[in-house]
């Protein structure tokens, strides 16, 4: 799932190749990704980007007044691709996923917009205001901002009888938080992902916040100027404890990193550094 870090620096590098390079067209292989009616990409065809911004997990490519919001979901992303290259070959085991829509630019190689998925999560609007997008509506505050205080934070968190982790992912708490950095940033902090807000001492509290700011603050330094063809991979080797279930604790307990069961995903946590030694659901 693309989160902050890695949705920042694909922003960034959009803006530095796309900014006033006019959208010369747009094909769309899958219609149901249009979530506007009757406003889909090919009506900003003619128009040059001004800007490119991030709100939360989605992307904002302005054009002007008008807006093409990219709703990367849980398997969306985008890649460059060079004239006369082709795409990957449907069935092939190997080749990443198919293009489901294709944005040529002037002067700049096509951007086609892939899903990884077995079910679509990408989705693309065109609006006046990016805020007329319901999933960038109802976003919290986004500790990645410099803006982001204290008090924001004990709003979304501070009290509330709910699993830590879940509060983390919950856009309306917290923007661009998802499953890899919530394990990150509760190892960090050396909370329990599935202990109730409500139950955190002061001291755990102030952890938990560091943790938020400092985790995400550095991803997102670190992946900047990372190709966007490389980010899932940096973002996998940077990891603590996601994905590494059965590996050595990278703290000092001397522990082993164990998979949980959360929702319909799996996530990752240190019994010894994070629940003092209990168990949490393991995966079905």
């Amino acid at each position: 799932m693309p989160e902050t870090p890695e949705v920042q620096a694909l922003a960034d590098e959009l803006a530095e190749r796309l900014v006033g390079r006019a959208l010369s067209s747009a094909e769309l292989l899958e219609g149901r990704l249009v979530k506007t009616r009757g406003r889909g990409p090919d009506t900003l065809v003619g128009a040059e980007p001004t800007g490119v911004l991030r709100h939360g997990k989605l992307v904002d490519l302005a054009f002007g007044d008008r807006h093409l919001v990219v709703s990367l979901g849980r398997h969306g992303w985008m890649r460059w691709v060079a004239e006369g290259a082709t795409s990957p070959e449907e069935g092939d085991d190997d080749a990443p996923p198919p293009a489901l829509a294709s944005l040529a630019f002037d002067g700049a190689p096509a951007l086609e917009l892939t899903d990884a998925g077995t079910w679509l999560s990408l989705g693309l609007f065109v609006v006046d205001d990016p805020a007329d997008v319901p999933a960038i509506a109802k976003l919290g505050p986004d500790p990645a901002d410099d803006s982001f205080t204290r008090a924001q934070f004990d709003h979304a968190v501070a009290g509330r009888r709910k699993q830590v982790k879940a509060i983390l992912i919950d856009q309306a708490a917290l923007a661009g938080i998802g499953n890899a950095y919530s394990d990150e940033i509760c190892f960090a902090a050396r909370v329990s992902p599935v202990i109730h807000a409500s139950e955190l001492a002061d001291d755990a509290l102030d952890r938990l916040f560091a943790a938020t700011t400092d985790v995400v603050r550095s991803a997102v330094a670190a992946r900047r100027g990372i190709p966007i063809a490389d980010l899932k991979a940096a973002k996998t080797a940077a990891m603590q404890v996601h994905g590494r279930a059965g590996e050595p604790c990278p703290g000092e307990c001397g522990g082993t990193v164990r998979d949980f069961a959360f929702g319909s995903t799996t996530a990752q946590y240190c019994p010894d550094c994070q629940t003092g030694g209990a168990l949490l659901a393991e995966p079905g």
